[in-house]
């Protein structure tokens, strides 16, 4: 048994969402990032996050700009505003509003950054509506619930161990699993490895659970059962993460040349805790396996998908408009084999829209009282949408072929006079300069084929899910649902109305074969 929780509230100022220049301000708080083997001191003015930081702050600002706020905004019980994500949903228009909510915020990044804070914010909506479920610890979940919805904090989310050794129990892993070393009066003491934690860089909390998928956690393993909030500036917290494509982009080139992975790379970083003490007001599930096996599947999983759906929709009109404009300007949109392929693209874009609105509008009854994004749609969006990309970056490399590659090396070609004219005269499209045309294509290299573009494409592929899992999934919840019942029944219904010796009841003529 844990020791006695301090039920009271900690004091808290309702001041409302930070601006973007106070976003930027609150991540000035002495975190540790390494990279490129050394320290970050500021990740708003390092050349491998600045960028991408301002990026994010740029949302902020929209949640205090008079123009946006009924869209983006509610008013909570405390009288602050916040992103409607992180309100509570009890009906499919509440739904609504966010799934807009979340497709505003989308297009300020082409549906490129995929772990902003709305997207986090999918614990936090499903967290507070299910408080009750934490036992000892409810009085936690609704005060850090509160926090963090009345700053609209960007929540960091780390829910898996190592790759590790898979054959093997967690407890026979404990050097790199995280665990519990110590338990003191005020807290314990937490050790271990997390990945893959993506927005690390740009987040003020870091939420940690024993997520163990494919299996349950069972009782022997209570010193793994954790759940709990720390800040990203908790001593013993470190974070190391892939290369900055970012970073890269300013090495190499310039906006031009790399016009999202320079501003939207939203990092995916590792965390090592070395005894990192967690206060027992922070925590919400302790050697708890029964809690921590559910989190995941207590409305945060349905709201997980339901942003990722909102946003991946936003993503696929960006593709749409940039495969246009590439058969446009090359005057072949005319082509009936092209019009077929658009075609199929644009219908592909309809079906996800259509998932995330099916989403929204069929919920499922959730704890407390919250409406849930239909699980049938969420899981037919995992099951669909990581194909879906694959195909439509197949489309691009089809219609565009060879005219992907005919960029030239950077954008000081076109301000050198030499190699100049000879893009000018060579490089141009049918409606379009040589300089127009290296500038879209260089968007869609970037957006597909450039080191950014390959981790964004294992990014849609994977974070939904493994292929095989994602339908194990819905059969086994179309079972739990009772939806195989009723295909079934239908099947049932339909040979009952025939046999040997014709129809079976009144409804249609005694059947004869004169």
């Amino acid at each position: 048994m844990s020791p006695a929780m301090n039920t009271l509230p900690h004091e808290q100022t309702t001041t409302g969402p930070p601006t973007g220049e106070q976003y930027l301000e609150s991540l000035r708080d002495g975190r540790a990032i390494y990279f490129d083997g050394e320290l970050v001191d500021d990740v708003t003015t390092h050349p491998a996050f600045a960028t991408s930081a301002r990026s994010v702050a740029r949302l902020y600002d929209t949640l205090h700009d008079p123009e946006k706020q009924d869209l983006l905004t509610y008013v909570t019980p405390r009288g602050t505003r916040s992103h409607k994500f992180y309100k509570v949903p009890t009906s499919s228009q509440d739904l609504f509003e966010s799934r807009d909510a979340i497709a505003e915020w989308a297009r300020m990044s082409y549906g490129i950054l995929s772990r902003g804070p709305d997207y986090k914010a999918s614990l936090i909506g499903a967290l507070a509506a299910d408080t009750g479920f934490y036992g000892e610890f409810a009085p936690n979940v609704a005060r850090i619930c509160e926090e963090i919805t009345d700053g609209v904090k960007f929540v960091n989310l780390s829910l898996l161990n190592p790759a590790g050794d898979r054959l093997k129990p967690l407890a026979q892993q404990r050097d790199v699993t995280m665990h519990v070393v110590k338990e003191r009066d005020d807290g314990i003491v937490v050790r271990g490895a997390r990945m893959i934690s993506t927005g690390s860089a740009f987040s003020h909390v870091t939420f940690i659970t024993q997520f163990v998928q494919a299996q349950q956690l069972g009782a022997a393993e209570e010193d793994f059962a954790l759940s709990f909030f720390v800040p990203m500036n908790a001593p013993g917290m470190k974070f190391i993460g892939r290369p900055s494509y970012e970073h890269m982009a300013k090495r190499l080139g310039s906006p031009f040349d790399y016009p999202l992975s320079s501003r939207f790379d939203e990092t995916d970083m590792s965390i090592v805790l070395d005894d990192v003490f967690i206060p027992w007001e922070n925590v919400i599930a302790y050697r708890n396996p029964e809690v921590c096996n559910q989190i995941f599947l207590r409305g945060f999983a349905q709201r997980l998908i339901f942003h990722a759906a909102a946003r991946s929709a936003v993503k696929l009109d960006f593709l749409c408009g940039l495969l246009l404009k590439a058969v446009e300007m090359n005057q072949v949109v005319n082509f009936r084999g092209v019009q077929v392929e658009l075609g199929e693209l644009i219908g592909l874009r309809h079906q996800i829209w259509a998932l995330s609105t099916a989403m929204a509008a069929e919920p499922d009854p959730g704890p407390g009282g919250a409406a849930v994004p239909s699980s049938r749609y969420a899981l037919q969006w995992r099951n669909s949408y990581g194909e879906i990309f694959g195909q439509i970056k197949a489309k691009f490399q089809h219609l565009l072929a060879g005219g992907l590659i005919q960029i030239p090396s950077s954008s000081r070609d076109f301000k050198n006079p030499e190699s100049r004219r000879y893009l000018d005269a060579y490089w141009k499209g049918a409606t379009a300069t040589a300089e127009e045309r290296v500038k879209l294509v260089r968007l869609i290299w970037d957006v597909l084929a450039t080191e950014f573009g390959g981790r964004t494409e294992m990014h849609e592929r994977n974070h939904g899910g493994s292929f095989e899992g994602n339908r194990l999934e819905t059969y086994q919840t179309a079972q739990h649902m009772g939806d195989t019942t009723r295909f079934t029944d239908l099947v049932d219904q339909c040979m009952s109305e025939y046999d040997l010796d014709g129809w079976t009841g009144d409804v249609w003529p005694k059947w004869s074969n004169a």
